[in-house]
């Protein structure tokens, strides 16, 4: 692989959370623009569906998508997700730290201990791990280097009703990517995040039938295509390390979060 090279299919991304939603729709995008994509999380046989899901227009697929079970909420794994990664690509370019979970439906003080530690590993510290391991390998790599995009959340600027412990784990989400923005500037290590709101997958079906509100009433929010979102982050990851993105808000147009609903 030539040195230097910024064109896309010199490139190498790895996106958490890739078998599904947002995850799966950024890593196909990033794949359609001609990058070479780890695609990791929990299960094998999901991230093989989703890769089977990619137009493949030059019989290339095989050698440019990479399937890499991963818990994002065990150190061990994520290094080891990086390390395979290297070994297959020489590099690593781009990481979408996407994996997330959420405990709705639990009054706060319903919330069973288990089920915040549960979203506080996940999300916090399975972001944290993914950081660190972007941060030893682009800074150690040549030409050295890299972007890493958080997945964040307009939660951590309006909070839903009963989602204390996503909201808490996305509020410090921008801390991670505030500090490691300052840390990476030395290396060449660009850090941004993509906030999003009513992406229509799987995740935010139930905003069809109606969510509850600050006012206490259920109302149905409006969605997005969830394309909308990875064009974002294939935008975002094709600036040249010169260029940030720090945050960027994607989000239906007619949800109720700006103003008052």
């Amino acid at each position: 692989m030539p040195e230097n090279s910024s064109a896309p299919q010199h490139r190498i991304a790895i996106v958490t959370g890739a078998g599904s939603g947002i995850g799966q729709a950024a890593a196909l995008a990033l794949l359609k623009a001609g990058w070479r994509v780890a695609f990791a999380g929990r299960r094998l046989q999901t991230l093989q569906a989703a890769i089977a899901a990619a137009d493949d227009p030059q019989g290339d697929i095989a050698e440019r998508a990479l399937a890499v079970p991963t818990d994002v909420a065990d150190p061990a794994s994520v290094q080891a997700l990086f390390d395979t990664v290297v070994a297959r690509f020489g590099r690593v370019d781009l990481l979408f730290n996407n994996a997330g979970i959420s405990a709705s439906g639990f009054a706060l003080e319903d919330l069973p201990i288990e089920r915040w530690k549960q979203v506080v590993d996940t999300n916090l510290n399975g972001a944290f791990y993914g950081i660190q391991q972007a941060f030893r390998v682009m800074k150690a790599q040549s030409p050295q280097g890299g972007r890493i995009i958080n997945n964040g959340s307009i939660s951590a600027y309006a909070p839903r009703p009963q989602s204390i412990a996503y909201t808490a784990t996305k509020h410090a989400v921008t801390g991670l990517t505030k500090t490691a923005a300052l840390d990476g500037r030395r290396y060449d290590i660009a850090v941004g995040q993509i906030d999003i709101g009513n992406a229509a997958t799987d995740m935010t079906e139930r905003m069809a039938a109606g969510v509850p509100q600050a006012d206490g009433s259920m109302k149905v929010e409006a969605r997005m295509d969830v394309q909308h979102v990875a064009d974002a982050v294939v935008h975002m990851a094709s600036l040249p390390l010169d260029a940030n993105v720090l945050f960027m808000t994607v989000m239906a147009t007619k949800m109720p979060y700006v103003g008052r609903g």
